[in-house]
């Protein structure tokens, strides 16, 4: 084997070694808990929850701050065409009565009456003054009590974020998962539809059966690939509607435009069912552990300390300082330190202030009551999730008999078929039977999965 031959195979290998990680890549398929994980990363609301969570940080770590002196400095010069200070000196008023005696005449005639002087028409100076505040009527306090309510509020919200993005994800999952359990169904039935599209077609030559019944047959099949269409279309958009949710969509993560994106899981139609009692909490006491809950109770201590703050605008403020000046005027620098203390009284604030302050306590009162109001409809919706997952169990018992006996008809009438003792039709309507009845369990499947999510999420259970 020469070089150039050598060479050629080396190429052939490395591009059947690209292709091949091509498909890979496209072909990436992910667990239910893969799409919750990377969904709760990625997602839109995961990344806002995250900023939000940044900004109250930040807020915080602003009032945090007001607890610290305020600090300014000031810089000045001038400069004036004439003096800012400016008289008219009488000199008469200047000079004694015996010394203008003495005074020749011709020498007072020379002296005028009045001198005008002008002073300071430049100078530069500046100064800093430094404020720190002893009591501003609790709103330094309250204001990072606020803060902080504020950041535990982004907290919790993200808390809630994640639950609305694993419920919805879980679903998106599930619409593929029974999508494609059904397409499973529809190819059964349509492998069992080709074996009789032959049988009868036989039957029909040799005109043992009437042609009416390979034309019910053929009909059916079209039924079915007509049906599988549709299935594939539907995964395809709920495969790009979970990849999107998940934050992977178009070309990140070896996910593309086409659809190549995929998930593991299936129905287990052996398995068996049961109503899952050691979820059931007790409501009242779950309460407490909801997200939904906890941000109630932060509205109603938000509100308070609200009211607290406008209170604060109305009282005394009290604060010391100390300040630096340096001043060049007069060809002399003069430097001075000062230090002081203010007290401030907002009296013909409260004039208003008595009418903020009511109107803040009545949103307090508000919020209280939204907190009794809506944790009694917290305890009703747990209820009706736990509801909902007994009605789910009992909806799949039902369906997973259904299967067993359309199972059993679609036997009896395959064997009634084959005899003569009964119709075409009754050999199909048996199949149909039989598929409902399997979608009706895939569906119920995914139903009983979903709320318990749902039962797990509104009594605080991860």
């Amino acid at each position: 084997m020469n070089n150039k031959t050598k060479i050629s195979l080396l190429i052939v290998v490395l591009n059947v070694e690209s292709a091949m990680l091509g498909v890979m890549k496209a072909q990436t398929s992910y667990t239910l808990q893969q799409c919750k994980a990377i969904a709760l990363k990625n997602n839109a609301a995961m990344i806002s929850a995250d900023n939000q969570i940044s900004q109250a940080e930040e807020t915080k770590k602003e009032a945090f701050t007001k607890y610290f002196p305020t600090v300014s400095a000031m810089g000045w010069g001038v400069k004036s065409n004439h003096g800012l200070l400016k008289a008219e000196i009488n000199t008469s008023s200047l000079i004694s009565q015996e010394t203008a005696a003495l005074i020749p005449s011709s020498l007072a005639s020379a002296i005028p009456s009045t001198v005008s002087m002008s002073m300071l028409d430049k100078g530069v100076g500046g100064s800093v003054v430094a404020v720190q505040p002893l009591f501003a009527g609790g709103r330094i306090i309250n204001g990072n009590k606020l803060a902080k309510l504020g950041y535990d509020a982004s907290l919790i919200q993200k808390e809630k974020n994640e639950n609305d993005v694993e419920l919805q994800t879980e679903k998106y999952y599930w619409q593929i998962i029974t999508l494609r359990e059904k397409r499973k169904t529809l190819e059964t039935i349509k492998a069992m539809l080709a074996k009789i599209d032959s049988d009868v077609s036989a039957s029909v030559k040799a005109g043992v059966v009437n042609r009416n019944d390979l034309l019910q047959v053929q009909l059916r099949e079209n039924e079915i690939e007509s049906g599988l269409n549709n299935i594939d279309n539907g995964i395809d958009v709920c495969k790009l509607l979970l990849a999107q949710y998940m934050g992977i969509a178009g070309d990140k993560q070896g996910v593309d435009n086409n659809g190549s994106f995929n998930v593991i899981g299936e129905v287990d139609m052996d398995a068996s069912v049961n109503v899952p009692l050691s979820l059931k909490q007790d409501h009242q006491s779950a309460l407490h552990n909801t997200p939904e809950y906890r941000l109630l109770q932060k509205n109603v201590e938000s509100k308070a300390l609200d009211r607290k703050m406008e209170v604060g605008c109305y009282m005394p403020s009290v604060a010391v300082g100390a300040g630096y000046a340096s001043m060049h005027l007069l060809d002399v620098t003069n430097n001075v330190g000062v230090v002081f203390c203010t007290v401030s009284v907002p009296i013909s604030d409260w004039w208003g202030g008595s009418h903020a302050i009511r109107r803040k306590k009545l949103a307090e009162q508000d919020a209280q009551e939204q907190l009794r109001s809506n944790s009694e409809l917290l305890v009703i919706r747990m209820q009706k999730d736990w509801d909902d997952v007994d009605n789910a169990c009992k909806q799949l018992v039902i369906a997973k008999k259904s299967i067993e006996q359309s199972k059993e008809n679609l036997r009896l009438n395959n064997a009634y078929y084959k005899a003569g003792t009964t119709t075409m039709t009754d050999f199909l309507d048996a199949q149909q039977l039989f598929q409902q009845a399997c979608d009706k369990y895939v569906d119920a499947f995914a139903d009983m999965e979903n709320k318990v999510l749902e039962y797990k999420q509104s009594v605080g259970l991860k």
